[in-house]
């Protein structure tokens, strides 16, 4: 206890799965937590307001301090209210972070606008949205002189990143975007004394990851659950402590391994000085390259869930799930 003690942090989408785990945490060590969530479905329609109040009684009830939100990310009043909320529950907010998801899964050809737009609108809008709000309060704070650590960490997913899954065009473009949106976040805050980070959960048991091949196994009966979204909460609390330095950083999170991604970063490559290129030259020097394959790539991502004919396994599986009437 106390390694956070007099921090706020609001965490959003923190009413089940990973954001619950989060904010169970990070009260655990002493922090004021913001737990928002609308309580929606995994498509993002209804609401339930208990869902967020359900975490705050947990946290209650184990002496640590929080209020619930309700209030949509993707509307633009609501994560400014969230902000409000934090000051004035506990007088300041020190930490945000984005954590809130939907999903619907689709093929390309099925999926609607709709669908896109609110799936995007959650993780990318979302994130950005209560970022705006934070950003602004650390600015007043420190135009009036407050000096303060603060911190951001969004969330991403392997899908979008190093493993884009099939049926989430919407989903992997939305977190490829937040990653993107992390580097310029922690250049620009850095003159306002905020560090922002994002952290990559993979193979973590939620009710948005179910159907991820392998995710469906029981829990081990004994030992610990490396899919438990409990693993991820460690790192999130570090990240928003004011004894971290890191900033601009991406970790991803698979059990106890943490590991730095890099990102996209420049491969093989050809090059020809003087002319430009012609397409036979090109087609003859391309194909000559080291080139990874998705399916072979997401195969080892998934491991043994594919079994042992990993590419053959994927199509069968994509075949199966995306043609569905």
């Amino acid at each position: 206890m106390g390694e956070l003690t007099g921090r706020t942090v609001l965490v959003t989408g923190a009413g089940r799965g990973i954001g619950r785990a989060e904010a169970l945490h990070l009260a655990s060590l002493g922090a004021n937590v913001v737990v928002n969530d609308p309580g929606v479905s995994i498509d993002g329609h209804g609401g339930d307001e208990s869902v967020a109040a359900a975490v705050v009684a947990e946290i209650h009830a184990l002496g640590g301090r929080a209020v619930a939100d309700t209030g949509s990310v993707t509307d633009w009043d609501d994560a400014g209210r969230m902000v409000e909320r934090a000051v004035e529950a506990f007088g300041d907010l020190h930490a945000v972070v984005n954590n809130a998801a939907t999903e619907v899964n689709k093929g390309l050809e099925r999926l609607t606008e709709a669908e896109f737009d609110g799936v995007v609108a959650v993780k990318l809008k979302g994130a950005f949205a209560v970022s705006h709000w934070a950003a602004a309060h650390w600015r007043r704070e420190s135009d009036a002189g407050a000096t303060a650590d603060r911190a951001i960490v969004n969330t991403a997913s392997g899908s979008g990143l190093y493993n884009p899954l099939p049926g989430q065009s919407n989903y992997a473009a939305a977190n490829a975007a937040v990653a993107a949106m992390t580097t310029v976040h922690a250049l620009e805050l850095g003159r306002l004394g905020v560090r922002v980070n994002c952290i990559v959960p993979s193979m973590v048991r939620t009710r948005l990851t179910l159907q991820v091949p392998g995710m469906d196994q029981a829990p081990p009966e004994d030992g610990p659950d490396p899919k438990d979204p409990a693993v991820v909460a460690p790192l999130v609390s570090y990240l928003v402590s004011a004894a971290c330095p890191l900033t601009g950083q991406f970790l991803s999170v698979r059990g106890g391994t943490v590991s730095a991604i890099r990102g996209w970063t420049p491969g093989e490559h050809v090059s020809k000085d003087g002319d430009a290129w012609t397409v036979p030259e090109l087609a003859q020097r391309l194909e000559a390259l080291p080139l990874d394959d998705p399916f072979e790539r997401l195969a080892a991502a998934l491991g043994t869930a594919l079994g042992t004919h990993g590419r053959e396994a994927l199509q069968a599986m994509i075949a199966a799930e995306l043609d569905k009437p």
